[in-house]
């Protein structure tokens, strides 16, 4: 089974998926929460998908390996996860969500969801224990008709965010909405037509596009910026597959970072705790009131940071990603609706945050986002790169103080390491460069931050040539 745990779920080839790999995680999923009493055998397992063209066979798949092992498949369709996650959480019901979120239509992937939210890392470890003597079980049947919950489940989503901003709030906007394949596009259309701001849908497409929010393509950002200019927008959104992740363009046609939209939420909210990874900007501590805790890059660290700090009493806790995606703990009151905790990634309340926020303060997103001060960062991958060679090269830097200094030679000398997640090097010239590399697909990650946009992606460009150079020398 090729397929392993990344940062946020199983990840794969199509192939490595469909080979009964999935459908022996599924399985080994449903045994894992029966044995150990999360749920009672015969219980439901809410079964949702992104737009893949492999995603409906892996979750017939999958539904036909829930019934091998006693459990009822109910169909939720295509649906942004978040909402999967909230309507199966207000069941109090397990959850599966057939998704490869951002990377390429190739590859594909399953999260799994207890009745309590997101699996964590013990939760892992079980089901790939359980996962071998599953696949060498019998193969199951196809399943049958399966109940359907599509509708219930995308109005739930719909009905969480009513009256999440003050009527009239967003009035007047053009908000332009890059469909593409997402999942969330239609019930993203619905909730932000809701707040009475004028939506311009754009961009719909029936093959698969794997746009990430975290390390934006050019092709999107010239895209977008093409779109918010011919329509007159005052902004864009959109989100990766799965709808867990946002993309915010301000009315300039500029990419919002994610970090800065979930600060953007957390000051809103007034969150007393905040809990992101050391890959999030490093302005953020000084840029909020709440309590801000670092952990690794995956939502379950942040999940488990977010725990950590309701044990300590806090009583509005927000956890996001530098992707954007942002998690509740608890229940935070926003408008005149009270959201429940969903300790999940969630696109749809950055994105309402954003130009709630912008437009509570008479500014535009532009505007607002430069009043938040932040430091200057920029991220982007170097995608096909192996995983292995990712590894050894990011643990050869980190190890060897001497090469360290070598490979980042004219950037600026090292005063600071960071190995919380990957290797993270600040210099005696404010700059920060780090490297990590991906947990969910065979890419090396570049983060940095500089006094300038230009310097920071001439950082990443410098970096990203170095890595591609050292790579090869250690095997040419």
């Amino acid at each position: 089974m090729a397929a392993k745990f990344g940062t946020s779920g199983l990840r794969g080839l199509v192939g490595d998926l469909t080979d009964g790999t999935a459908a022996a995680h599924a399985r080994a999923f449903g045994r894992h929460l029966v044995e150990n009493g999360i749920v009672q055998a015969g219980a439901p397992v809410y079964l949702g998908r992104d737009m893949r063209a492999s995603s409906p066979e892996i979750a017939e798949q999958c539904a036909s390996a829930l019934i091998a092992e006693g459990l009822e498949p109910v169909e939720c369709g295509v649906l942004p996860t978040p909402a999967l996650a909230l309507h199966a959480m207000g069941h109090g019901a397990a959850a599966l969500m057939i998704t490869g979120s951002h990377i390429p239509d190739d590859r594909n992937g399953v999260k799994f969801y207890r009745p309590d939210g997101e699996i964590d890392k013990q939760d892992e470890a079980g089901i790939s224990r359980l996962a071998s003597d599953c696949a060498a079980g019998p193969p199951a049947s196809p399943p049958t008709v399966l109940r359907d919950d599509s509708v219930l489940a995308a109005e739930a989503f719909i009905q969480r965010y009513r009256g999440s901003c003050p009527e009239g709030l967003l009035g007047g906007l053009r908000i332009g909405l890059y469909e593409h394949s997402s999942a969330a596009s239609d019930v993203l259309a619905s909730i932000l037509e809701e707040t009475g701001a004028d939506i311009v849908r754009l961009g719909k497409s029936d093959v698969f596009i794997p746009v990430d929010t975290e390390a934006v393509s050019e092709e999107t950002r010239s895209l977008a910026a093409g779109w918010v200019h011919s329509h007159s927008l005052d902004g864009l959104v959109s989100t990766d597959g799965d709808g867990d992740r946002p993309l915010v363009v301000d009315e300039t046609g500029e990419v919002i970072r994610g970090d800065a939209l979930g600060l953007i939420v957390a000051r809103y909210l007034g969150a007393d705790a905040v809990v992101t990874p050391v890959t999030s900007n490093s302005g953020i501590e000084s840029r909020c009131a709440a309590e801000v805790h670092r952990t690794r890059v995956g939502s379950p660290f942040v999940i488990a940071g977010m725990a950590d700090a309701l044990r300590q009493g806090r009583q509005r806790v927000i956890g996001f990603e530098a992707n954007g995606g942002v998690l509740t703990g608890n229940q935070i009151e926003m408008g005149s609706c009270r959201l429940a905790a969903l300790p999940t990634r969630d696109s749809v309340l950055p994105i309402l945050c954003a130009f709630a926020a912008a437009r509570a303060a008479g500014q535009s997103l532009s505007t607002h986002v430069a009043g938040l001060g932040l430091p200057v960062a920029a991220s982007d991958r170097i995608e096909n790169f192996p995983t292995a060679t990712s590894q050894a090269l990011v643990a050869e830097l980190s190890a060897d103080e001497a090469v360290r200094t070598r490979f980042f030679e004219d950037i600026g000398r090292p005063v600071a390491v960071d190995l919380t997640d990957g290797l993270r090097v600040s210099f005696d010239n404010g700059c920060m460069v780090h490297l990590r590399p991906s947990g969910n697909a065979p890419e090396m990650r570049i983060y940095s931050e500089a006094a300038s946009e230009p310097l920071a992606r001439d950082l990443i460009a410098q970096t990203a040539g170095r890595v591609l150079r050292l790579a090869g020398s250690q095997t040419g």
